[in-house]
């Protein structure tokens, strides 16, 4: 399983073009774990740190932690973090929750379909998408300095009301 999608992200890394900071974030129209589908479009106003993880990602259950705390503490600024889970196995990303919960919203996509239309080069991406749907900032991996790194970002986009 963690051999197909690793594949499925090199092919999509050598055929697609990855969505640069500037651009309009892709149509985004995933199911949640209740299976209520959620469109990123309904976001728009609002500061959204969206996210791509898989159970296998080593760097993901790291991130976890901190994106709680990003929610705890800016969502009543109008931050919305959403994490998009591309297992092929909806057990294998429900077994990585037991461990590491998340206070945030959880879509599910394992067809990797927005991986590819994101053009993902790595596990964990994130993406910052200000108030108009537009990403203003990437980041691939999660190491212990990139919280420092990526909350002034968040900092600042919030700030533009």
């Amino acid at each position: 399983m963690r051999k197909a999608l690793l594949l499925a992200l090199a092919v999509v890394s050598l055929t697609t073009q990855a969505i640069e900071p500037g651009q309009p974030a892709p149509a985004v129209s995933l199911p949640d774990g209740q299976g209520k589908t959620m469109n990123l479009a309904s976001l728009r106003g609002k500061v959204v740190y969206l996210d791509f993880w898989a159970s296998w990602c080593g760097p993901c259950r790291k991130s976890f932690p901190w994106m709680n705390e990003l929610g705890r503490q800016h969502g009543k600024d109008g931050l919305i973090v959403v994490a998009i889970n591309l297992d092929e196995q909806r057990a294998d990303a429900n077994q990585f929750l037991i461990r590491q919960p998340a206070s945030f919203q959880v879509l599910y996509d394992p067809g990797s379909s927005t991986a590819k239309a994101f053009g993902l080069k790595g596990m964990p991406s994130s993406y910052l998408i200000d108030q108009q749907g537009v990403i203003r900032y990437s980041h691939i991996g999660f190491r212990d300095d990139s919280p420092a790194e990526i909350t002034p970002k968040i900092l600042e986009l919030l700030k533009q009301k």
